[in-house]
């Protein structure tokens, strides 16, 4: 079993940047893909971004294409969500999760085994 631990998040104002990270315990960190989804209040939670177990394969929702960059250090069992021109609709609770290898990536919250407890992310206009 693994426990995540994420942290980074705060208020930034439009346009900004911010880099969340999400510590890993427990588990053999380099053996799971690790995914980002975010939670807006009243909303569904979002799958944001994915990465494979050895950093190589990387998906993104269309709506941050571009904009945010996840990678990986399996050394220091790190998990990083770089995002940037940060906008007002993506304040959100940010969670890390993580699957063990089933051999693709999902966008799926069910298939994720382990969650974080999430970090605040503000964008103020």
């Amino acid at each position: 079993q693994v426990h995540l631990v994420e942290s980074g998040g705060g208020l930034v104002q439009a346009g900004g940047s911010l880099r969340l990270s999400c510590t890993a315990s427990g588990g053999s960190f380099s053996s799971y893909w690790m995914g980002w989804f975010r939670q807006a209040p009243g909303k569904e939670r979002e799958f944001v971004a994915a990465i494979s177990r050895t950093g190589g394969s990387r998906y993104y929702a269309d709506s941050v294409k571009g904009r945010f960059a996840v990678f990986r250090d399996n050394a220091k069992s790190t998990l990083y969500l770089h995002m940037s021109s940060l906008k007002p609709e993506e304040t959100s609770v940010y969670y890390c999760a993580a699957r063990p290898d089933r051999g693709s990536e999902s966008r799926d919250t069910r298939s994720y085994d382990y969650w974080g407890q999430g970090t605040q992310v503000t964008v103020s206009s």
